[in-house]
């Protein structure tokens, strides 16, 4: 079936103000315009960023990570999804041509995340010289949601952000699609279908829900192609999802040009992870290549940053700027092969270099953002830092303990945790650390070392800290006060110095690839976000706009007077967008 969508829009979604001509029907909450930023009027609550490094986060992440790998294919919805309708959707503009825009990684804190949706909103904008309307057609990449999949998230931190942006459809009536990202699946995809695959009340704040399925394809102008893959939960695509693009397939010809929508840059990844690859290259293999047409494009998010390897013939772009903390680019390869050679597929496509022609933010700047983990970790990340400051102390109670050989009375001992176990958990906690057993790639000798070392000074740091701590009378007073004066002296000061040797740790440990992701999720940078705005002219040129903003906003007014398609905050400084790179043009 083909759902054919132009640039007329929906109609399910009415024209007239909601609730006219029915005086007894209450209007929806978008056509009632806030008078404040109090969740109330807004129906919904503007989240900050997600603290990265908090210990219950680190700790609930890990659950969720752990039950993905190990009942991950119990939730696995994608084999279900056989029984919804297999739509192939279509999108053309007014002119012959298409606006088409792409966001990723966007439901985190709400000033970047809105930053980005109010740009995406707007009638037109003037980047670099350059005049660009409003696109009629949105694709999220994947991550819509940070850091779990619940429902409630997704409100806050994704659809509420974006229908403030653009409450009700202006007159072109633009359609949403959306790729599922590996923050989507910790549920199994089910708040991702409720949200995005709807048959009823497909309306996103002023966009329309077009998919009928987690995955896609959408006829574009001139044999264009659109194609979002959903191979998230593992290096396999279903046997249903498969037969859709069958289908597809056979509308493809050899003078039709693909872009492909992926939840991962996985042509990065499989520098460090050989098989990362291999689902992209059998589905372009065995679905696409048989029809003669050409992938010219890949997309991807996950990555948060701004990133485009050229090759011959096709274009690896990673844009994972839509509000999520900033990812590094000094650390990606200047060159990689796709596929790697050292993948195990027997029958891999043809190797071939791509060479990174572009970064944003480039890498001089990417290396300036690392050193600011030695004054933002500690501030950004206070429960680490107290989790940090709590493990120190119990070290220097048990070392003080050994160093004075006094046992104790039987609730001292009670109290004091053995040395021989914080030895242990600390050698634990910094190896996991450096390489935690959920991560993917290759075990490399440097995580070892680097994780040996981080140990290594955590301890000498509490042999120090037990050093001083016991040339103060504090521990010469009667129990229980040396342990109370150590949680209210001793805890907190041992927990802003070992928060910084940590920040030490990531700055050395990201010079050689290892944990790059910790050092800049510690930061939670919301600055440095990007978008695309791509255009298929109707002769079939497609030029790429890769729009990027250096600052976002945290300041914002409520809007409560304009017309009802209007954003209803609009920021105090205005935002100053410019392009990462010269536009891109393929044909």
């Amino acid at each position: 079936m083909t759902d054919d969508r132009v640039s007329a829009g929906s109609p399910d979604q009415p024209d007239a103000a909601p609730g006219q001509g029915r005086p007894d029907v209450e209007a929806p909450r978008a056509a009632r315009r806030p008078r404040s930023t109090d969740p109330l009027e807004l129906g919904f609550t503007p989240r900050k960023p997600v603290p990265w490094l908090a210990p219950l986060l680190l700790i609930s992440t890990g659950i969720r990570t752990l039950l993905a790998l190990l009942f991950g294919a119990y939730l696995d919805k994608r084999e279900l999804q056989n029984a919804l309708d297999a739509r192939i959707g279509r999108q053309v503009g007014p002119d012959g041509g298409l606006w088409l825009d792409y966001v990723a990684d966007l439901g985190d804190g709400f000033n970047a995340t809105y930053s980005i949706a109010y740009l995406l909103a707007q009638p037109e904008l003037t980047v670099d010289g350059h005049r660009l309307p409003r696109a009629q057609t949105l694709v999220m990449g994947g991550d819509q949601v940070y850091p779990s999949a619940a429902y409630e998230a997704y409100e806050d931190r994704c659809k509420g952000p974006y229908q403030a942006a653009l409450p009700v459809a202006p007159p072109e009536r633009p359609t949403l699609f959306a790729v599922p990202g590996n923050h989507d699946w910790y549920d199994g995809l089910t708040a991702f279908l409720r949200l995005f695959v709807r048959s009823r009340d497909r309306n996103f704040g002023g966009w329309t829900t077009g998919q009928s399925r987690s995955y896609f394809a959408v006829e574009l102008p001139a044999d264009w192609w659109l194609i979002g893959l959903d191979d998230q939960s593992g290096s396999y695509l279903d046997d249903p999802q498969l037969s859709y693009f069958d289908e597809v397939a056979r509308k493809l010809t050899p003078r039709s040009r693909v872009i492909v929508a992926v939840p991962a840059p996985t042509w990065v990844k499989a520098a460090d992870h050989p098989t990362a690859y291999d689902s992209v290259d059998y589905f372009i293999r065995t679905i696409i290549a048989p029809t003669g047409a050409q992938v010219r494009l890949l997309l991807s998010g996950d990555l948060h940053h701004y990133a485009r390897y050229a090759g011959p013939d096709r274009q690896l772009i990673t844009c994972g700027g839509g509000g999520a903390y900033l990812y590094p680019t000094h650390e990606l390869p200047e060159r990689i092969e796709v596929p790697p050679r050292d993948t195990l597929a027997r029958r891999a496509s043809r190797t071939r270099p791509y060479d990174l022609a572009a970064c944003y933010p480039d890498r001089a700047r990417s290396r300036r953002y690392g050193w600011g983990i030695l004054a933002r970790l500690p501030f950004r990340n206070p429960g680490f830092a107290t989790l940090l400051g709590t493990l120190h102390t119990l070290l220097m109670l048990a070392m003080a303990g050994v160093a004075t050989n006094r046992a104790g009375t039987s609730e001292q001992r009670l109290f004091s945790v053995p040395l021989m176990i914080m030895l242990v958990v600390a050698l634990l906690g910094a190896a996991f650390f450096a390489k935690p057993p959920s991560a993917g790639g290759k075990r490399h000798a440097r995580h070892w070392i680097l994780g040996v070392s981080h140990c290594l000074a955590h301890l000498a740091l509490a042999a120090a800290g037990t050093w001083a701590w016991l040339r103060l009378p504090f521990y010469e007073w009667p129990w229980p006060l040396p342990a109370v004066a150590a949680a209210v002296v001793y805890g907190p000061v041992l927990g802003l110095v070992a928060a910084e040797l940590v920040a030490a740790y990531l700055l050395v440990a990201g010079s050689f690839g290892v944990n790059v992701n910790e050092l800049f999720a510690g930061q939670g940078i919301e600055d440095a976000k990007a978008f695309l705005r791509l255009r298929i002219d109707p002769d079939g040129t497609l030029t790429i706009y890769p729009v990027a903003v250096d600052r976002v906003s945290r300041d914002w007014q409520v809007n409560p007077d304009q017309t009802p398609h209007a954003p209803w905050l609009l920021p105090k400084t205005p935002l100053t967008p410019h392009l990462a790179e010269p536009p891109i043009t393929l044909h």
